[in-house]
């Protein structure tokens, strides 16, 4: 007999207090896919769900458009181990279309460990219901995390201003436990993070208040865009020889020297 379609649902989890970011959590036919598949991959690495802001954004990644050239993709699904993926890695899966069926597929460690997962077959329209009614659902968005959110897709427009200063936009985000501040990481000289070349991160701490998100997010765009950006960050990190770009370090803090 064929198969019965797998089920989806997408819950959003607060992680334990000493962590400081929500996940989203696939649960697959009743069971948490995330924590099933740990044992399945290099041993079991524990796995973290990657957060709603990415997965769960409009019109976001977990949709498969029949026919249409975003029908088939790939999706950062989870995090590996400590959560950096150049360390540990974190989990891919290929979202497409089967007529009326979303499938997930060719799975793969970014860390380049083997994965042995099964490939996933959805019905169409329960799949495609649940995805919107999981992206509509801003209940877990707080005004702070709404303003990195809104920020980070005004600057990653902002070509021009990115172009003269040789910076590209790396992340706008919020930690829950800090509701006033958000924080900005620019990486200079553009595309140079994958490459041999020296490069540098710089960040900047945002003041947020209770007021409209777009309305501050309006506001610190215009602000961060009418200079130079690297003037006022701080340099966070970079490549070993970053000192070539001609920044100085930040003191070394002596509880971690």
């Amino acid at each position: 007999m064929p198969k019965e379609p797998d089920v989806l649902s997408l819950r959003i989890t607060g992680p334990p207090p000493e962590d400081r970011y929500l996940e989203v959590r696939p649960i697959v036919n009743g069971r948490d896919f995330l924590t099933d598949m740990s044992t399945h991959v290099d041993g079991g690495p524990p796995y973290a769900g990657v957060g709603p802001r990415y997965l769960l954004s409009p019109d976001g990644p977990l949709q498969a458009r029949e026919g249409s050239h975003e029908a088939s993709h790939e999706v950062r699904l989870a995090w590996a181990g400590c959560g950096y993926e150049k360390c540990c890695g974190a989990l891919y899966v290929t979202v497409g279309r089967d007529g009326e069926q979303v499938v997930w597929s060719g799975w793969r460690n970014s860390a380049s460990r083997d994965v042995d997962l099964p490939e996933l077959r959805f019905a169409a329209g329960p799949y495609e219901a649940e995805v919107r009614r999981a992206e509509a659902d801003r209940a877990w968005e707080t005004t702070t995390g709404a303003v990195a959110r809104l920020l980070e897709a005004r600057l990653r427009s902002r070509t021009d201003w990115l172009l003269r200063w040789d910076c590209e936009v790396d992340a706008v985000w919020n930690h829950r436990e800090n509701p006033d501040r958000i924080h900005l990481l620019l990486l200079h000289p553009r595309d140079r993070a994958e490459s041999d070349l020296p490069w540098l991160q710089f960040g900047i701490a945002l003041p947020i208040s209770a007021a409209d998100p777009s309305a501050q997010a309006e506001q610190l765009e215009a602000r961060l865009t009418a200079t130079d950006p690297r003037a006022t960050a701080e340099v966070w990190g970079g490549s070993y020889q970053a000192e070539q770009l001609g920044y100085p370090w930040p003191p070394v803090d002596p509880d971690f020297g």
